[in-house]
């Protein structure tokens, strides 16, 4: 298991999906910079976000920036910017980001980038139970897709038809 770094969106959507839990199972902690906490705790951040960052689950960790943010990010969200700029501080093993120009800048610099999706995927193949602790959801597992069949390899094949 490893730790990584992660920009706003994808921890809204998945504390807004009820499947934040599958972090601490695929990768131990999440780093966060100060610019992503006060992103999930603005105002036009759904409330069920901004509850669960002002009390954050214990795998979350805040983590200030020890050098100013790179100005070739001015382009950036405030939270994009300083995502990338912990990951490569902190020589983080993957970074945990949805925006498309975010996630280009982040592999030019030679960072490991991961989407939502990809996540959710990863903990479907591992059969992660993401919502054991809520009684109010019927379904407990995220499952893998239908059309990912196994391979003799064990590797998901996509079907397209």
């Amino acid at each position: 298991m490893q730790s990584i770094v992660a920009d706003t969106t994808p921890l809204n959507y998945l504390v807004l999906i009820q499947a934040a839990d599958i972090l601490p199972e695929l990768y131990r902690t999440v780093s966060i910079p100060p610019a992503v906490k006060a992103e999930l705790a603005h105002a036009n951040t759904p409330a069920v976000v901004r509850a669960w960052i002002s009390q954050p689950p214990a795998w979350l960790e805040v983590v200030s920036l020890k050098q100013p943010v790179d100005s070739a990010l001015a382009h950036l969200d405030a939270g994009e910017r300083e995502a990338i700029s912990l990951a490569s501080e902190l020589q983080a093993i993957l970074l945990l980001m949805d925006e498309r120009d975010g996630v280009t800048i982040a592999r030019h610099r030679g960072l490991k980038v991961v989407g939502t999706l990809a996540a959710l995927d990863l903990a479907a193949r591992r059969e992660i139970d993401a919502r054991r602790d809520s009684p109010s959801v019927r379904i407990g597992r995220i499952r893998h897709p239908p059309w990912a069949k196994s391979s003799s390899s064990g590797s998901p094949v996509r079907i397209l038809t």
